[in-house]
């Protein structure tokens, strides 16, 4: 990332970033401030062993693109601006920062949706080198949904119900679990038992040589031979009410100076934990809804070229203002959440003008992002 041009944040040089004060609802440190007028400070400890982020929270404006107004639209927000940095922050995850999409109240789809600019949702489209986040979106009919499921007896996060996984058309019985959906997480993790069941089975249906590569942080890949293409196996999750959800490229491959691939890997991973994680590399080739209003998954496939022509949803009041069990303002900084990894390498182990109500009648907001960028979803 050396060659690239970050556009640091500097609170100092925004005519519209303002230190949120202690006193502030959702300063959850408010209680360690000297003053209720001090800046409220930050702490995050991911799972991801020794990674912390520590700093203050400033309150600033994102400029966002309407779908059907050319008005741009400005949203107050709540940014972490991190001061200190440890663990893999210190290797180089997430040097453009994050951006905070979970159902914390101090989120930015929370902020956008209180604030009654869009519907208590949003959408992501990743293809292999763009994506784009549309706050608002929820989707459309012909897309296929699952619920968001409690996390350890809390409706908290982005988790849903796994019955069942295929490789080819050989499925496992017996190998359901919980799998967190996030798109900060490059590749897929799955439960030991259940990565072993599809780690063997791909392996017996690849026709390829395998071959093992020490500096390679997945267990099962292969050589690709000059003459015919390897028959590569889909890989399937089946969801909660039996739907399916198959990666449209379950591997990742290496190349030569010359461009042409001479290996690949099945880019799945093995976690000793009981929940899940369907990374980015799964997400890529699907228009995926974070629908909180109904609280459900949706996801169909997209290559994300045409989203000028989909379909729009009205500016409205969220049916459900929250989540069923939402976790209280105290707990939604501090509570630990997967640390997300570098596109290319595998995790180690989470009040707007009131004129606007009558510019956007009917609309979503659209953000343009590159494939470098990190998102978390706490």
């Amino acid at each position: 990332m050396q060659d690239r041009d970050l556009g640091i944040y500097k609170p100092a040089e925004s005519t519209t970033s303002r230190h949120l004060p202690c006193s502030h609802e959702l300063c959850s440190s408010g209680s360690g401030c000297a003053t209720a007028k001090q800046p409220c400070p930050y702490s995050i400890e991911y799972f991801q062993e020794n990674t912390t982020s520590s700093g203050l929270l400033i309150e600033d404006t994102l400029h966002l693109d309407s779908r059907e107004s050319r008005v741009p639209v400005k949203a107050s927000v709540i940014i972490g601006c991190g001061r200190k940095q440890s663990g893999s922050y210190l290797d180089g995850i997430a040097p453009d920062g994050l951006l905070g999409l979970g159902m914390a109240d101090i989120s930015v789809p929370s902020f956008l949706a209180r604030a009654g600019l869009v519907r208590n949702s949003f959408s992501m489209c990743f293809n292999k080198d763009s994506g784009r986040i549309f706050f608002g979106d929820q989707g459309v009919p012909t897309q296929q949904s699952t619920p968001f499921v409690p996390l350890n007896g809390k409706l908290q996060t982005y988790a849903v119900n796994v019955d069942k996984s295929c490789v080819g058309h050989k499925c496992f019985e017996g190998t359901s679990f919980q799998a967190l959906v996030d798109s900060g997480t490059s590749f897929t993790a799955l439960p030991l038992d259940v990565y072993k069941a599809i780690a063997i089975e791909f392996d017996k249906q690849v026709n390829a040589s395998r071959i093992t590569q020490e500096d390679d942080s997945f267990e099962y890949c292969y050589s690709v031979g000059s003459l015919e293409m390897p028959n590569v196996p889909t890989v399937t999750l089946t969801l909660a009410a039996n739907k399916s959800f198959q990666a449209v490229n379950p591997t990742v491959s290496r190349s030569d100076q010359e461009g042409a691939m001479t290996s690949f890997c099945l880019a799945v991973q093995p976690l000793p934990e009981s929940v899940g994680i369907i990374g980015q590399n799964f997400l890529v080739g699907y228009h995926v809804v974070f629908d909180r209003e109904n609280m459900n998954l949706g996801w169909y496939r997209s290559e994300c070229h045409d989203l000028d022509n989909s379909t729009t949803v009205p500016l409205g009041p969220s049916q459900h203002n929250s989540p069923e069990d939402p976790l209280p303002s105290n707990e939604q900084q501090t509570s630990p959440a997967v640390t997300p990894a570098v596109a290319g390498k595998a995790p180690a182990s989470s009040g707007g003008p009131a004129n606007l109500h009558k510019l956007l009648p009917s609309c979503y907001l659209l953000l343009l992002l590159p494939m470098s960028t990190v998102f978390f979803i706490s």
